[in-house]
């Protein structure tokens, strides 16, 4: 008879390998968290029940959002910055992205217009035509 095989004893230690795995998800877990009550605590979005939704997201768009006192800031960042400064941040995009992006402006409902439009004319100059406005059908 044959005898079976013995198994060999695995050894290692996993404990370094299953702190990264928990590092990694309370990064992830943070972030997202973040994300999502940066997004929705500084910029209270006007309501436009007749808009259409979109259908697909262009990975490559911008987000520029206004806030009720006239700041002009890119969604990820929070941090406020002049018509003269966005124009220059995004012609650096343009350029290094080989076309123009779509941008998509996120303004306070309370905002006033020029505000708005400071934030459209620094999408022209840097040759930006395709913008969109984000708004929300209904209250949440």
């Amino acid at each position: 008879m044959r005898q079976a095989p013995s198994e060999e004893n695995l050894t290692g230690n996993l404990t370094a390998m299953i702190d990264v795995v928990f590092q990694l998800i309370i990064f992830f877990v943070c972030t997202t968290n973040l994300q999502s009550q940066a997004i929705e605590d500084r910029v209270r979005l006007a309501m436009a029940p007749h808009g259409k939704p979109v259908v697909k997201k262009d990975p490559a768009e911008v987000s520029i959002s206004v806030l009720k006192d006239g700041t002009m800031t890119f969604t990820a960042g929070w941090a406020p910055l002049t018509r003269a400064t966005m124009t220059a941040i995004l012609k650096k995009i343009v350029a290094d992205s080989g076309g123009a992006p779509s941008v998509i402006i996120r303004a306070d409902g309370d905002v006033r217009h020029e505000f708005v439009k400071n934030a459209m004319d620094a999408c022209t100059e840097a040759g930006i035509w395709r913008i969109k406005f984000q708004a929300l059908r209904e209250h949440s």
